[in-house]
């Protein structure tokens, strides 16, 4: 019994490496607040997350999760605008047992629905690094992700950023890649996919560089209510 609730406090603490910022997929505006909650490979949990303008051009980002993971602090400045296009930076950090950071750089566009509302969709150019992963090693991460929100209540983020020190790009779909096999190159031996204590993908896993988010926004129902009324 004891060995099921440690397996299960671990799988808790440590399934996922790195924690990643729901951004808001319209231009900031000065004092507007937006609040909601994400789903994420990421965390095991559900994370809240809170964000605020600070001018038309920057943002804030807050998120919460349990027990902290996915919990963390973003900040987002918009770099480049024009009609409906724009190019943002954001900076994060996750304060989760695998602290990271993000820094992103996002070409967003919009275009306005039957409904009335301003879809939005988006990619971007993610560099990640993990202070501190499962075997207590770092790793640096470059990748890509694409996100859309094609109505109020809730929009979609994906992505894979990959750590070329752990393993050759031409080996990423290849499911029996082994670092300890014959053949291969030393400087890939001490890169372990798992961690041998618990069994997890570790921080230079694949795992951990894939991204899936879906995110809700606890706004979308009462907005949709005063615009109707008005």
């Amino acid at each position: 019994m004891r060995r099921f609730i440690f397996i299960c406090i671990s799988f808790i603490i440590w399934v996922g490496c790195a924690s990643h910022p729901v951004v808001n997929p319209h231009l900031p505006e000065p004092g507007k607040v937006k609040k909601g909650y994400a789903l994420s490979t990421e965390n095991v949990f559900p994370y809240m997350w809170y964000r605020k303008g600070l001018t038309d051009k920057s943002e804030i980002g807050f998120r919460v999760g349990l027990p902290i993971y996915g919990s963390g602090i973003d900040y987002s400045r918009v770099v480049y605008q024009k009609e409906n296009k724009w190019d943002m930076i954001n900076l994060a950090w996750s304060v989760n047992p695998n602290f990271n950071m993000d820094a992103t750089y996002y070409k967003f566009k919009t275009k306005k629905g039957n409904d009335g509302f301003l879809k939005s969709r988006w990619t971007g150019i993610r560099g990640m690094f993990i202070q501190n992963g499962i075997t207590n090693h770092t790793s640096n991460r470059l990748g890509i992700l694409m996100g859309f929100q094609g109505n109020p209540r809730w929009g979609m983020e994906f992505g894979y950023f990959h750590d070329p020190t752990s393993m050759p790009i031409t080996q990423l779909f290849n499911p029996k890649w082994d670092p300890t096999a014959e053949g291969i190159s030393k400087r890939f031996e001490d890169k372990p996919m798992k961690d041998s204590a618990t069994g997890f993908p570790s921080e230079y896993s694949r795992l951990t560089g894939l991204h899936i988010s879906v995110f809700f926004d606890l706004d979308a129902s009462s907005s949709k209510a005063v615009d109707s009324v008005s």
